[in-house]
């Protein structure tokens, strides 16, 4: 049974290329959907043999849709240009009678890493996701952040996809202030929620205490409390800086809210 990969990237010219091969020990097309990157991501993507779509951003489910317009195969494997697919996953696939299939798609356990450190910590895993699927029956949520695949009619697998989402710990702090918070910040502003100064707080504590307590955070080290505190400060930064934008109106006025994605 055939197999097409698809990818979403913005300059990922440092991932792509590994991506792409990781996808092509299973599948017969790769196709990138490329969010006008400035880098070299789309030479490379083509070099390695990928079909190359270039769209504008225009949110996490959407984008990933995009791709399943120019897929030729029943069949779809989904990962990140950060993502790899383990040995083990890599047979299971390759063992697996699609065409004869009862399940609309199949969950693997997500492996985070940081660096070459493999944390389990504070939700990190088991973190299944359905990236292999039929696409007639199956496709990413309509939505902007933080899309996924419903799980009708999955089997979840005990097979790991490796997740190399951040190069050290120092980008456990730089992609919440860069990325994440404004983005979800933008997102609570636009739609008229009001937040209260203690609101900030509020959330970075009730992130903290259940990430490093009840997630597993105190029981992983330096690189468990790392996590716990990253995750609480992209939880405070999101309420602060709608509160920011509450009251300052030469902040608010210097943010662009036309552009979130």
């Amino acid at each position: 049974m055939s197999i097409s990969g698809i990818i979403t990237t913005l300059n990922e010219e440092q991932n792509i290329a590994q991506a792409i091969a990781s996808l092509q020990q299973v599948c017969d097309e790769v196709i990138v959907v490329d969010s006008l990157s400035t880098d070299a991501t789309v030479d490379i993507a083509r070099q390695c043999g990928a079909i190359v779509v270039e769209q504008a951003y225009l949110g996490d489910g959407i984008q990933k849709n995009v791709a399943l317009n120019h897929i030729h195969n029943l069949w779809v494997l989904s990962i990140d240009a950060d993502e790899r697919l383990s040995d083990e996953l890599v047979r299971f696939i390759r063992s697996t009678d699609l065409e004869q299939s009862p399940y609309d798609g199949y969950a693997f356990r997500r492996r985070n890493y940081i660096g070459s450190r493999w944390v389990r910590c504070c939700g990190w895993y088991p973190d299944y996701l359905v990236r292999l699927f039929r696409h007639d029956r199956l496709r990413f949520r309509d939505t902007k952040q933080h899309s996924g695949i419903p799980e009708n009619n999955t089997l979840r697998v005990k097979y790991d996809l490796l997740h190399y989402s951040y190069r050290s710990a120092g980008d456990l702090f730089a992609k919440p202030g860069r990325n994440f918070s404004t983005r979800s910040a933008k997102v609570i502003y636009l739609s008229g929620r009001k937040v209260r100064p203690w609101t900030p707080f509020l959330h970075f504590s009730g992130a903290f205490l259940s990430n490093y307590f009840l997630k597993g955070g105190i029981l992983a080290g330096i690189d468990g409390f790392s996590l716990t505190l990253s995750k609480a400060l992209n939880s405070y930064l999101k309420y602060a800086k709608v509160l920011e934008w509450q009251r300052d109106p030469k902040v608010r006025e210097s943010e662009d809210f036309e552009t979130i994605w």
